[in-house]
């Protein structure tokens, strides 16, 4: 709450501010992930012949040391069960990785999906950053990486 006489609000307080309405940030929300999305997805995956599923995958894959249980990656990813099963059949197909059931089932990368990484890693870095982190000061990446966690 404002202290009387003070110009500064509460930062904890409820707004009515018609310019900070929830549905018109949902909005510009969706909107800034589209654009950085569709742009990050065009310079790297497109480039190294990646669907941006695939890209995902591959990624958090690599980022859990090659290898995860498949209800695990689907997890971290918000994905169904139905939508995992059906990507990982269509890179399994490509050689990106290979599933083996043993008390459940474990999505691992091959060397091929391993080669695809590395190799569109520099580019994924570059434009993430140039569409999205540079864009940023170091105060926003920390206070949006802090709402990020949150959500």
């Amino acid at each position: 709450m404002s202290t009387p006489g003070s110009d500064v609000p509460d930062p904890n307080e409820p707004t009515d501010d018609p310019a900070l309405d929830p549905v018109d940030l949902w909005s510009a929300f969706k909107r800034a992930h589209e654009i950085v999305r569709a742009r990050v997805i065009a310079d790297a995956a497109e480039a190294a012949g990646l669907s941006e599923p695939d890209l995902t995958i591959l990624v958090n894959l690599n980022k859990a040391g090659g290898s995860l249980r498949q209800s695990e990656l689907a997890a971290s990813l918000g994905w169904d069960r139905t939508r995992i099963s059906h990507q990982l059949t269509r890179m399994g197909k490509r050689q990106l990785v290979t599933r083996e059931r043993a008390g459940g089932v474990t999505v691992t990368l091959t060397d091929t999906g391993r080669q695809a990484i590395t190799t569109v890693h520099p580019g994924l870095d570059a434009a993430v950053r140039r569409h999205f982190t540079d864009k940023l000061s170091a105060q926003e990446i920390e206070t949006l990486t802090s709402i990020l966690g949150r959500l």
